[in-house]
């Protein structure tokens, strides 16, 4: 069963993700932390992505025999010891120091898949080089100039899988960041000071360690090359073109990239076949966890009719909510290859570095191993919509 008896004791106390985000939000100044844990507009689709897992029950099975238990999954060769992964997101920095790198050493360390966003601030080449294995989200342009560029740095730093982003054409209206001040390209406040005056230990702890050792972080991964600090905007502007972004655009990926390719942002059956089709190797079921169009539809609601669209042997992966080990056996059971969540990771970071994302790892997949056990299911991979009632 999973557990590090090596973990700091202190952490041992934290028995959930919503332990970790209850101390997340008090270590956090409340910009910060609502900038994390916000949505956009009236938080429709924020809201939903929880509340869709409680309208999905589970149905167990009994006398099956359950005293070995196995909850590794495999893609594309590669054997992962939970299916489980850590999601990608942005600027994670404000929230621990080098927060991108310590979400990469625990994953890996974890054995589960890692996926590092295109607005993170620690150069991919270095997180490679470190934890190799490591997934590349891109919040890509329509400019195949430009993305010949991008597609070079990948190929020279190693990456091997490609997640294109699409259901980020304009930004979502994020009013809960506009009221508090808070922006990206990020912009030092007198809110933020007086905020950071009661959060003494995020102020020590990742604003001033940050700024006295590795100075104002970078957008380090969104293009071609390292840029700007993150108060900045960046040459070719923050969006870079993402409108112009098409179907065709993710042909010409695929003629070009020679790892594996995935589009992340599916909620629409035919937009899942369109990947099929044009041979990408997966696609991930996601509204943005709630941050893009308010009143998108729940990604584990989305996800069986795209299982059902593609071929059996095409990839579907999910993120979008997920905060137990049951909610990850119902994406299992109604067809998800891979579960990845992300503020859950953030929060343990948040805490305590690689060690809090660790332990948020291990609770998931002790989770995952006792509840397969109650189900009657030995095997995560033998679960099928059978074992949930919608």
């Amino acid at each position: 069963m999973p557990g590090h008896s090596s973990e700091p004791a202190a952490l041992r106390r934290f028995l959930s993700a919503a332990d970790f985000e209850r101390a997340a939000r008090r270590r956090l100044p409340r910009l910060v932390h609502e900038f994390v844990a916000g949505g956009t507009e009236d938080g429709v689709s924020l809201r939903a992505n929880r509340a869709a897992f409680e309208r999905i029950m589970l149905r167990p099975r009994g006398l099956t025999g359950v005293a070995s238990i196995s909850q590794e999954v495999e893609l594309w060769g590669r054997r992962y010891s939970a299916p489980i992964g850590v999601a990608p997101m942005g600027v994670t920095a404000i929230c621990h120091h080098q927060c991108d790198l310590e979400l990469a050493r625990a994953a890996h360390a974890a054995r589960i898949p890692y996926v590092l966003s295109g607005a993170s601030t620690v150069p991919l080449e270095d997180l490679q080089r470190e934890t190799p294995g490591i997934w590349y989200q891109g919040y890509l342009p329509g400019d195949t100039g430009r993305l010949e560029r991008i597609l070079a740095r990948l190929q020279c730093a190693g990456i091997e899988v490609l997640v294109v982003t699409s259901d980020t054409p304009v930004a979502g209206n994020r009013e809960n960041n506009e009221r508090n001040g808070f922006r990206i390209p990020f912009r030092p406040s007198m809110r933020l000071a007086l905020d950071g005056a009661v959060h003494p230990r995020w102020t020590l702890g990742v604003l001033m360690r940050t700024l006295l050792t590795t100075g104002v972080p970078r957008f380090a991964n969104l293009y071609e090359k390292i840029g700007p600090p993150i108060t900045q905007e960046p040459a070719q502007g923050f969006r870079g073109g993402r409108e112009l972004l098409t179907w065709e655009h993710v042909s010409w990926l695929r003629e070009r990239w020679p790892g594996r390719l995935v589009v992340k942002g599916i909620l629409h059956p035919g937009d899942a076949r369109e990947a099929a089709a044009r041979g990408l190797d997966g696609v991930i079921v996601s509204n943005h966890g709630g941050r893009q169009l308010d009143g998108a539809m729940a990604p584990i609601d989305a996800l069986h009719p795209i299982v059902q669209a593609v071929p059996d042997h095409f990839p579907v992966m999910i993120d979008g909510g997920f905060r137990r080990g049951t909610d990850v056996l119902k994406a299992v059971a109604l067809g998800a290859r891979l579960v990845f969540a992300g503020r859950p990771f953030l929060y343990g970071a948040t805490v305590a570095g690689q060690a809090g994302a660790a332990r948020v790892i291990d609770i998931l997949r002790a989770e995952i191993h006792r509840n397969l056990a109650l189900m009657g299911a030995s095997d995560v991979r033998r679960l099928t919509v059978d074992a949930v009632v919608v």
